[in-house]
């Protein structure tokens, strides 16, 4: 018997004789850490999540991975229709002139010569310069492609990590591709996205070990922004700010910030497991 909690990842590595390699594809491409800081924490946060990886690719066949027709866009599109059933209002191309305080808590938004009251507000930290500091740059290279990523069985879909070891970095290259099987490129032709996060002077050269897996590129955009988090918790004025998008591409840090915000707006954590088992008895 093995006590994963107090155990660490690098000690159930060593006991089972895995080799190096092997460390990094289960930590980096399955476990979803970007760094090597998991090897010394306990081994059961990781065992938990190669399970869940595991138990995601036995729901959905042939990928862990769910990616939504249209591309990402059709996610708001779709929180649009549900929060519409609750009353909610969307105002799309709406400037934000300024954020609406009162005695030192927020009381809403101005737009223009209209103020929407709220007793609390939440944004990304493009909204918010002066109560977020910047953590680091993400570089991007967008490629339109008209022909599949080689040695990938021809699939119009896939995402590839390579472990910063390998690429003799500090932080993973990431390379996602969609297509037309997904509707978001007309036919025949393929968007790979390659993004890092910066560690030089040269953001575009950083991503070489990524866009060498792409074979011929028809077009190239290459996009460095600057990523953020806010310096505090936003309880006191109750203004909640997310962090900035990092370089991954699986989005597992993008759904632990959503989490996150939950938490600080609520004062819990969010559970969706009572919602699953009250579906569960209505169906028995």
């Amino acid at each position: 018997d093995r006590a994963l909690d107090t155990m660490t990842m690098q000690e159930l590595f060593e006991s089972f004789s895995l080799d190096r390699n092997t460390w990094e594809f289960i930590g980096h491409a399955l476990a979803l850490h970007t760094d090597d800081k998991y090897l010394g924490r306990p081994a059961l946060d990781t065992v938990r999540k190669v399970k869940l990886y595991h138990e995601s690719f036995a729901r959905y066949g042939q990928s862990p991975y769910i990616y939504p027709l249209y591309g990402l866009g059709d996610l708001p599109q779709a929180f649009a229709r549900l929060s519409a059933v609750y009353g909610g209002t969307y105002m799309l191309d709406t400037k934000i002139d300024e954020i609406v305080y009162e005695n030192g808590v927020v009381a809403g938004v101005r737009s223009g010569d209209k103020v929407a009251k709220a007793p609390i507000v939440v944004g990304d930290p493009t909204y918010f310069p002066d109560k977020v500091e910047e953590t680091g740059k993400a570089v991007r290279a967008f490629c339109l492609l008209n022909h599949p990523v080689p040695n990938t069985n021809e699939n119009g879909s896939c995402q590839i990590i390579i472990p910063q070891r390998q690429a003799g970095r500090n932080n993973d290259i990431y390379v996602f591709v969609s297509s037309f099987t997904h509707n978001v490129a007309p036919k025949g032709m393929y968007i790979a996205i390659v993004s890092t996060t910066v560690e030089t002077g040269s953001p575009e050269q950083e991503l070489k070990a990524g866009l060498d897996l792409l074979g011929p590129v028809l077009e190239k955009v290459v996009d460095v922004v600057p990523t953020y988090k806010p310096k505090t918790d936003g309880k006191e004025e109750r203004v909640f700010i997310s962090k900035s998008y990092d370089a991954t591409s699986h989005f597992e840090s993008t759904t632990a910030d959503v989490m996150d915000v939950y938490e600080r707006i609520t004062g819990h954590p969010l559970d969706l497991t009572k919602k699953r088992r009250d579906h569960t008895e209505q169906e028995q």
